[in-house]
C-alpha cells in the first residue's frame, strides 16, 4: 500500500492472501502428516510452542486427509501463481517454483540440513510472502519489499529455531539436522541473538537507505522484549520448563515486530 501510494487492486490482494494461507496450510499439513509417519510425534515432549498438535496421533484415520489437504492447498498456490504468470508474464516464477520447493520439500529435504533448516521458514514467511505480494500488486520486484522482508525473515528463522530446542533428542532419532543439535543449544542461543539484531538492523537500514519510511521504525518498539528475551533464551538454554515462557514472549516479538512496521507503512501512505 506504501509503495502504490494507497492504490491496492483489492481483488490481486484477496488472491495474495488466499495463496499465502493455502501455503501455510499447506506445508503444516504435509509436515504433520510426515512427522506422524515418521514416528516424530511419538517421541517428542510436547509444549505450547513445539512438539506437533498431537492430532494425527489422538486420530490416526484422519492422517490422509491431512495429507490431502496439503496436496489439494499447494494446488491451490499452483493455480494461483498460475493466474499471475499470466497477467504479469514470466518474472514471477523465481518466486513461484522456490516456495513450491519450500513447502514440498520442508519435512523430507530441508529439515535433515541444518543451513537449509534455519533459512526455510524465514525464507518462505519472510522473503516469499512480503516480497509475493508486493509482486502481485505491482507486477514488479522493488527493494521497498526486499528490505520489509527481512524483518520477518529473521524473526521467523529465530521462532522455528527456538522451537528445536525441546525437539533435539526426539529429532536426531528420526534424522533431522537443525543446529540446536549439531552445534548444541548454547551456541544456538548466541545465533537466535544474531538473527534478532539482523532483524531490526535490517528495518533500520532499510529506513536509512530511503526503501522504508521514517514510520515504519514503529517496529523497533518490541526492541526492549527482544533483548530480555533473549537474555533468558540465553539463561535457559538447556532448561526446557523455564524456556518455555521465552518461547511464548518470542512469538509475541514474530507477531507484534511485523504488526508495527505494517502500521508504520499504512500511515506514512496518508500523510
Amino acid at each position: 500500500m506504501w509503495r502504490t501510494g494507497g492504490q491496492v487492486h483489492y481483488a490481486y490482494f484477496l488472491l495474495a492472501l488466499i495463496g499465502g494461507l493455502a501455503a501455510h496450510i499447506s506445508v503444516n499439513a504435509l509436515n504433520e502428516y510426515n512427522d506422524y509417519k515418521s514416528g516424530l510425534d511419538e517421541l517428542t515432549q510436547r509444549t505450547p510452542f513445539s512438539g506437533g498438535s498431537g492430532a494425527l496421533q489422538a486420530q490416526p484415520d484422519l492422517a490422509p486427509k491431512a495429507k490431502n489437504l496439503g496436496i489439494i492447498s499447494a494446488l491451490i498456490v499452483v493455480i494461483i501463481g498460475l493466474f499471475f504468470l499470466w497477467r504479469w508474464g514470466w518474472s514471477i516464477i523465481p518466486l513461484g517454483v522456490l516456495g513450491l520447493l519450500v513447502i514440498i520439500a520442508y519435512t523430507p529435504l530441508l529439515t535433515h540440513v541444518p543451513l537449509a533448516c534455519l533459512v526455510a521458514p524465514g525464507l518462505g514467511f519472510g522473503l516469499l510472502m512480503v516480497m509475493g505480494t508486493d509482486f502481485v500488486l505491482t507486477g514488479s520486484y522493488s527493494w521497498a519489499a526486499f528490505w520489509a522482508s527481512l524483518v520477518p525473515f529473521f524473526l521467523v528463522n529465530d521462532l522455528l529455531l527456538l522451537n528445536q530446542f525441546p525437539d533435539v533428542e526426539a529429532d536426531r532419532q528420526v534424522g533431522r539436522k537443525h543446529f540446536p543439535m549439531t552445534i548444541g543449544r548454547q551456541k544456538s542461543a548466541v545465533l537466535y541473538g544474531v538473527q534478532l539484531a539482523l532483524a531490526y538492523l535490517a528495518l533500520i537500514l532499510g529506513v536509512i537507505l530511503g526503501y522504508l519510511p521514517w514510520l515504519a521504525l514503529l517496529g523497533l518498539l518490541t526492541m526492549p522484549l527482544a533483548i530480555s528475551t533473549y537474555r533468558g533464551v540465553r539463561a535457559h538454554a538447556d532448561e526446557m520448563e523455564q524456556l518455555i515462557p521465552f518461547m511464548g514472549k518470542n512469538v509475541i516479538i514474530n507477531l507484534a515486530t511485523p504488526l508495527l512496521m505494517a502500521i508504520g507503512l499504512i500511515i506514512a501512505t496518508f500523510v
